[in-house]
């Protein structure tokens, strides 16, 4: 019995072959063309800054003057803290230098004596037996002596003055300032609480007004990221809103995990209608490196055995496997032994046996 139906199909495939012979049947050509396909892939929203706000000196908190959710400003106050001890040093130091100052200013009056003393000495030493010539000598030697005092305590005034400097710039650190402009998103203290650099944040601030969107692009896309190009996505919080941004940054680095890249946009935020954490729907386009060979959809015959086109040359049907790829407007991607130019049958089919001859109408 099998071996009459074998006998029978084989009479089919002839009579069919012979009919396509007798026929025109419709063709078209293989382009190679540079082609862009769009996937969803999902992404995530980071700050464009951000930074947890310590303080660097220990000391009790005085006044809190941002809560959660605060608009800031670069440089406004966000906490003061206060050190009672630093005032008493400030006020050490700044002694000390006044005391100084004062040895100064008597050094410089023994100076001006000791000149005096030696100018007198030089005027009577032009009368020959006035003065013996070692007072003279003893005098210029005083004032050299009283010089030295004045700039050794000018000196003394001088490192004085950073010790009241260096107390002044560390009070500076008792003000806790915005490091940007941002939003305050978590508040840690409250007046009265002990805090250092061993004591962990007072405050997060992030930067909103402009976002980063980390989308990881799958390893085989990775080779068309579209620099520079302005992309859209959609977020849930706004399913009748599109928004954009521009791919700025890539990694330049697969993720053995995911077999991934991370790659950023930037994305203006005027309004603050979007946030860090959010989980948009990135519509991604990828772009091919280099052409790739398009057939119409219907000349790729699907059998349980092989996928495969019709390609005629000189008139006769050849049988080419192929790997169906993406599609493309009107045509499908497709990677064979296939060149640019080849025909092929519009409708691909098994029915049309390889060493039939046919006509063909390319459209």
């Amino acid at each position: 019995m099998s071996h009459k139906f074998a006998i029978l199909t084989g009479l089919l495939l002839w009579a069919s072959g012979l009919l396509y012979a007798q026929a025109t049947i419709e063709a078209a050509q293989v382009v190679a063309l540079p082609v862009e396909r769009k996937v969803e892939l999902p992404g995530e929203f980071l700050p464009w800054e951000q930074t947890a706000v310590h303080a660097k000196i220990t000391g009790f908190v005085e006044k809190v003057l941002v809560d959660r959710g605060s608009q800031v400003r670069e440089g406004d106050l966000l906490a003061q803290i206060v050190v009672p001890e630093m005032e008493a040093q400030l006020a050490e130091a700044q002694a000390r230098v006044r005391m100084l100052e004062s040895q100064v200013a008597e050094a410089e009056a023994r100076v001006a004596a000791a000149r005096s003393t030696y100018d007198k000495l030089h005027a009577a030493s032009e009368t020959p037996g006035a003065i013996a010539g070692n007072e003279l000598i003893q005098a210029q030697r005083q004032v050299e002596a009283e010089e030295s005092a004045v700039k050794a305590a000018q000196a003394s005034v001088a490192a004085a003055q950073a010790s009241v400097k260096a107390v002044q710039e560390t009070q500076a650190y008792l003000r806790i300032t915005a490091p940007f402009a941002g939003v305050i998103t978590t508040r840690y203290v409250h007046p009265g609480a002990l805090v250092g650099a061993q004591t962990g944040p007072l405050f997060d601030i992030e930067q909103q007004s402009r976002l980063r969107l980390v989308v990881a692009v799958p390893e085989r896309d990775a080779g068309g990221i579209p620099r520079g190009r302005r992309v859209t996505f959609r977020v849930p919080a706004y399913p009748n809103m599109s928004f954009t941004g521009v791919v700025a940054r890539l990694s330049g680095e697969v993720d053995p995990k995911t077999r991934s890249m991370p790659v950023e946009l930037d994305v203006e935020n005027p309004q603050g209608r979007l946030a860090p954490g959010m989980f948009p729907s990135v519509t991604w386009t990828v772009l091919s490196q280099g052409s790739v060979l398009l057939v119409p959809p219907t000349a790729v015959a699907v059998t349980t055995e092989r996928t495969f086109v019709n390609r005629i040359r000189g008139g006769v049907v050849e049988w080419v496997d192929v790997v169906k790829g993406a599609a493309s407007g009107d045509l499908v991607e497709v990677r064979g032994n296939l060149d640019s130019g080849d025909i092929v049958a519009r409708r691909g089919t098994d029915e049309l046996r390889p060493g039939t001859r046919v006509q063909t109408k390319v459209r």
